[in-house]
């Protein structure tokens, strides 16, 4: 009896070990790759991977990727960290094993990499760089045989910075729009053709690892390029058979450039209507074209049609919806320009500006710092809104990034009727791989922008129908980098968004001149500068307004009216 009573009690331990060993991981066995890392400086990073054997001894075994069920750890953060997903960063000279463990089959098992940071020097010419950044990020250059200098900062490992201007290796995307000299006297651009260009440096440290940064050159005079493209703001809008009026803007872009004009009142430029007895449009006139007036129920197609001298032609179409209510408030659309921006490093910064038509004088107006600014993402891309500032300008709007990926940027602008109008665009930052890339412009871990810059743009409102011209020098002290206005459009130069970085704690100029004999007032204009002016309007001759660049990827503003 004690025997069968025996023999049964083994038979419930021999199942219930199995079931015991169901709590942990199925995990055999773990292995770490690779086994050693080093490191020439900090700063740097590696990923490093997990693989789990299955199978218990009892048949054929089978690994599997488990980096992201392990815990990783590290005995000396002072000389490197690890992420939870086994990214090591370098921190600091010396040798640290990071270890991956995990709850297996037989209990707690692990596996390690060894990581040794080695920092030949904390100064001194045999430091790696690890980051370039060209200064100014972007310029703009108003016809061929002008001259831009670009100047490159490097970060090295130990977090200094030099100027690396002579040293790096420059080079242009397109030769055809610029040239830039390498060498001592490097990093100066010129400018041969109208259209737009990268500029890039390139620095080769000793151990063959190489550090990069770009920027963008614009030539926005020299040979016209045909008009390719052709965008209707807003696409499409509702008005009152009341006779209630709204404002069309086309904006052209060109060749393959990618400049872009507001091309509205160009005489190249065709309006109308598809059935007029509900809707008109104004057309042929020397200002005022796209005003679509309502005059009975329905709804139209306005056609934009654009020639361009070689009789190749380009359309765009908006819909308008007529109703037989009384006139609303008078906010017709909200748009948000431009319609997206991508940036290539953490910390990177876009400005957006929202641009309001309504059906009253002024028809576009600027409302960057009166609408709520919204992000999809705002822990990684937040978005600035600033409803407070007496001046008008553009401190709302600017996007920074903390991480990679995109985000959609909304624009919510309320009537005082109750209504409200919404317009989205995309801000993203791209993760390029490798980790890190081999080329500049990829949102990973360390890739922070080691020099902030501020930005100043300039947008043309649609009201200013004189030969008006806003122009600023660069940061470098090259003239005209910014030069918008009809009066830039007269001379086949600009255009009507002007855009330029500065470096912080600098200052910048911008000059509002009416020539000589020039009819009318100065209006329309919105740009992210402290006028001093407050009224550049009433006189002739230059009109000056200065943006102290003194906070963080923000500009204030004024507007010019």
């Amino acid at each position: 009896m004690l025997d069968r009573f025996s023999s049964g009690l083994l038979i419930l331990i021999g199942l219930a070990l199995p079931i015991a060993g169901c709590g942990s991981s199925e995990v055999d066995e773990i292995a770490v790759t690779p086994t050693t890392v080093t490191f020439g400086g900090v700063g740097l990073t590696a990923q490093l991977t997990a693989t789990g054997t299955y199978g218990h001894g009892t048949g054929p075994s089978t690994t599997q990727n488990i980096t992201d069920q392990v815990t990783w750890s590290t005995v000396s953060p002072d000389v490197a960290t690890v992420s939870a997903t086994g990214l090591v960063t370098s921190t600091g000279p010396g040798t640290v094993s990071i270890t991956a463990s995990i709850k297996g089959y037989t209990g707690t098992i692990s596996a390690s990499s060894l990581v040794t940071v080695t920092v030949t020097s904390t100064t001194g010419p045999n430091q790696d760089v690890t980051a370039l950044a060209i200064i100014p990020g972007s310029q703009t250059l108003s016809s061929p045989n002008q001259t831009s200098q670009f100047i490159a900062i490097g970060t090295t490992s130990s977090g200094a910075t030099e100027d690396l201007t002579s040293k790096v290796a420059w080079s242009s995307s397109d030769v055809s729009v610029a040239t830039i000299t390498t060498g001592a006297g490097g990093g100066l651009a010129s400018s041969v053709g109208q259209g737009s260009t990268t500029i890039t440096a390139i620095e080769t440290n000793a151990d063959s690892s190489v550090a990069t940064g770009t920027a963008q050159l614009t030539v926005s005079g020299g040979t016209s390029e045909p008009v390719t493209a052709l965008t209707l703001i807003p696409n499409s809008e509702s008005l009152s058979a009341s006779g209630q009026t709204g404002q069309l803007i086309a904006i052209g872009t060109s060749g393959t450039s990618g400049l872009t004009e507001n091309v509205t009142d160009s005489p190249q430029i065709t309006w109308s209507s598809s059935i007029q007895s509900v809707a008109t449009v104004s057309s042929g006139l020397a200002t005022g074209n796209g005003v679509v007036s309502g005059v009975s129920q329905g709804q139209v197609t306005i056609t934009a049609q654009w020639t361009n001298p070689d009789k190749s032609v380009v359309t765009a179409e908006s819909t308008v919806n007529v109703q037989l209510t009384a006139a609303p408030e008078p906010l017709l659309s909200l748009t948000v320009i431009p319609s997206g921006i991508a940036v290539g490093n953490l910390q990177g910064t876009g400005n957006f500006l929202a641009i309001g038509t309504f059906s009253t004088v002024p028809f576009v107006r600027d409302l960057t710092n009166t609408v709520q600014w919204i992000s999809t993402a705002p822990e990684i891309f937040p978005v600035s809104t600033d409803n407070t500032v007496v001046n008008p300008g553009a401190p709302g709007g600017v996007v920074t990034a903390y991480g990679n990926g995109s985000a959609v940027i909304v624009a919510e602008a309320t009537s005082p009727d109750g209504t409200i109008q919404t317009a989205t665009a995309t801000f993203s930052c791209p993760l390029v791989l490798p980790n890190p890339p081999l080329v500049a412009g990829s949102c990973y871990v360390g890739s922070e922008a080691p020099a902030l810059l501020s930005t100043v743009t300039v947008y043309n409102e649609g009201l200013n129908t004189t030969n008006w011209l806003v122009t600023a020098p660069s940061a470098t002290g090259t003239p005209n980098v910014i030069h918008c206005g009809p009066g830039s459009a007269a001379a086949g130069l600009g255009g009507s968004v002007c855009t330029a970085t500065y470096p912080i704690n600098g200052s910048v100029k911008l000059t509002a001149t009416q020539p000589a004999g020039a009819a009318g007032t100065f209006g329309g204009w919105s740009s992210s500068c402290t006028t001093i002016n407050p009224n550049p309007s009433t006189a002739a001759g230059p009109n000056t307004c200065t943006l102290p660049v003194t906070t963080l990827n923000q500009s204030v503003g004024a507007i010019f009216n």
